[in-house]
């Protein structure tokens, strides 16, 4: 058999093995109406304790679950100047840049509700967005959005540090200023 021949041969029994049907399978369209349900939806809701493949299922402590160091202060004002700050602004008043371009502003960190806030709250908000804000799930790692919460806490620490905890130095410097 000619090398042609067995080329067609070959051709003939893929053609044949493609059936329309498998191309026109029965199937619904999103949200379209069937009769094969009693409630007349072709979508079905996801059976009692379905979870998302990516959900993540490490329980969420109240409290920041890692010593507050100088390192992880420093990784969160990074995470944070970078991720927060455009609409935050570096002090976390918000007076951010996007806020300056006609974006709503977000609430200050410095406010009362906020500062009597859990950290679980603040990392609730990063991830899953609150308002105007959308989720940070997916570009902030649960370990960075913990040491941004740390970082907020010294944010709002910084403004309303009590005088007598300052070292001295720092005591005598702000006692001097007018």
């Amino acid at each position: 058999m000619s090398r042609l021949g067995l080329t067609l041969m070959i051709g003939a029994l893929a053609v044949a093995g493609c059936r329309q049907d498998m191309e026109d399978q029965p199937r619904y369209d999103p949200l379209e109406a069937s009769s094969q349900f009693a409630d007349g939806m072709s979508a079905r809701t996801p059976v009692p304790g379905t979870v998302a493949r990516d959900a993540d299922l490490m329980p969420v402590p109240d409290k920041i679950p890692y010593p507050i160091t100088i390192e992880l202060l420093q990784r969160g004002r990074q995470r944070f100047d970078i991720f927060c700050s455009p609409c935050h602004d570096r002090t976390g008043d918000g007076h951010g840049m996007i806020v300056q371009r006609g974006f709503p502003a977000p609430p200050s960190y410095h406010q009362d509700a906020l500062r009597k806030a859990s950290d679980r709250h603040f990392y609730d908000v990063i991830t899953n967005g609150y308002g105007a804000m959308y989720s940070y799930a997916a570009r902030v790692p649960p370990q960075d959005r913990w040491a941004i919460v740390a970082y907020i806490r010294a944010l709002q620490y910084s403004r309303a540090a009590p005088v007598a905890e300052l070292p001295q130095a720092l005591r005598t410097r702000l006692e001097a200023s007018p």
